[in-house]
């Protein structure tokens, strides 16, 4: 009797944990911005300096560390990267100058992208089989989302408790604690044709580098990055200072969000728990649907409530329904970027593929966050990045349209 290949499977489980931790830790970043720049008296743009070349090493590091786990094994490449991680948090929380937290983030970076999407996203989507590969990288994105939500709140309460230089260092040692799960990632049956396993990373590189539809997917993908690692990096401060008051004895007030430093915190928190919903949604769409165009209607939308809440007075009201809404389209484009790089190129090597598409994700995020601090010293706010934001959505919605949704043939590989 034939029975269908379980969902939850270990990989996909120990996956989800992984990816958890590291992105709790990496969203909370926009907490420290304020407390670290008071403590030292540095600028806003030095810190976000710091949070951007920790996005671009995380850029850089993506499809390194995909060839590396390819190469060597996952498992392998994920304790490389989660040891990377805890040492620069260390070494970040003996940093007294802006010049030592931008060098050791680049640490941090790496760190997070040898436990982040690109190494989990391809070892999930090769131990699934072809009906739950969609949902399958779903699950493991919007266990990122699960992270988002928990790692604000979680940095904003320990700040509440001791400095920020012993919250890095309990960061640090949340990273190392994952690696107590590695042994239950088994090794899975690979679910790539024998032609994919036989092709060289020489050719498959080749093919997609000569598809103009991977050129249009990297450009396509970095307006999302631009605007995830702004509203991350700059959003609890952009909330604090311009959010009005919140009313006593409101429904803010009883949850104990009595201040705007707190909503901040929360907003990132409410984004990515609204962001599990829309991720997985994705997933269960991007099987049925033509994923391209799921793509293109997600960067419309995010365009239409960006544009939406800038123009509109910020009230906590507001800042709500903007998180929940854009929580809804945050991670959703993952799950559908990573499948079509599957689909199109093949399972054998999707993770240096995805890894180099990532790489442009994360020159937006780069842009974004260095660009948010560096306009905010000179106008003394973010409204001119905040509409960069929203046209670099709108050219998305419209590169991903040409892209051609069909599975390029495997190269012919000598006898």
């Amino acid at each position: 009797m034939h029975t269908s290949p379980k969902l939850f499977t270990p990989v996909l489980i120990v996956g989800c944990v992984i990816i958890l931790a590291s992105f709790a830790v990496r969203a909370s970043f926009g907490v420290f911005q304020i407390p670290i720049a008071e403590e030292f008296g540095w600028l806003r743009s030095d810190f976000s300096l710091a949070i951007a070349i920790q996005n671009l090493a995380w850029g850089i590091g993506q499809p390194i560390f995909g060839a590396v786990a390819e190469k060597i094994g996952d498992r392998k490449a994920i304790i490389i990267g989660a040891i990377m991680y805890a040492a620069g948090l260390v070494a970040s929380s003996f940093a007294v100058t802006p010049g030592a937290h931008q060098l050791l983030e680049i640490v941090v970076g790496f760190g997070v992208a040898g436990t982040g999407f690109g190494v989990i996203l391809a070892v999930v989507g090769r131990a699934a089989s072809d009906d739950n590969r969609s949902m399958s990288l779903a699950i493991a994105t919007a266990a990122g989302s699960a992270g988002q939500v928990v790692g604000a709140p979680f940095a904003e309460y320990l700040l509440g408790m001791m400095p920020w230089q012993s919250v890095f260092l309990v960061f640090a040692g949340m990273i190392l604690a994952v690696l107590l799960l590695l042994p239950f990632m088994r090794s899975p049956v690979p679910m790539a044709s024998k032609a994919e396993l036989e092709e060289s990373m020489g050719q498959i590189l080749g093919r997609a580098l000569r598809d103009p539809s991977f050129s249009l997917i990297f450009i396509g993908f970095f307006s999302c990055g631009y605007q995830l690692a702004f509203i991350t990096a700059h959003f609890p401060a952009f909330v604090t200072e311009v959010c009005g008051p919140i009313a006593p004895g409101g429904i803010l007030h009883g949850l104990g969000i009595t201040t705007t430093s707190a909503l901040g915190a929360v907003s990132i928190s409410f984004i990515g728990l609204f962001n599990i919903c829309g991720t997985l949604l994705a997933g269960w769409l991007g099987k049925r649907y033509t994923k391209k165009y799921l793509l293109s209607g997600i960067y419309v939308l995010r365009t239409i409530v960006a544009a939406g809440f800038i123009l509109l007075p910020m009230t906590p009201a507001s800042v709500l329904v903007f998180s929940a809404l854009m929580g809804g389209l945050w991670l959703a484009t993952v799950p559908l970027t990573s499948g079509l790089v599957a689909h199109i190129w093949g399972l054998r090597y999707m993770g240096t593929l995805y890894g180099i598409v990532f790489f442009s994700h994360q020159l937006g995020g780069f842009l974004g966050v260095w660009l948010g601090g560096r306009m905010y010293d000179i106008y003394g706010n973010y409204t001119l990045v905040w509409w960069v934001g929203v046209g670099v959505g709108a050219l998305s919605a419209i590169v991903h349209l040409p892209i051609r949704e069909n599975r390029t043939p495997t190269a012919a590989v000598p006898a």
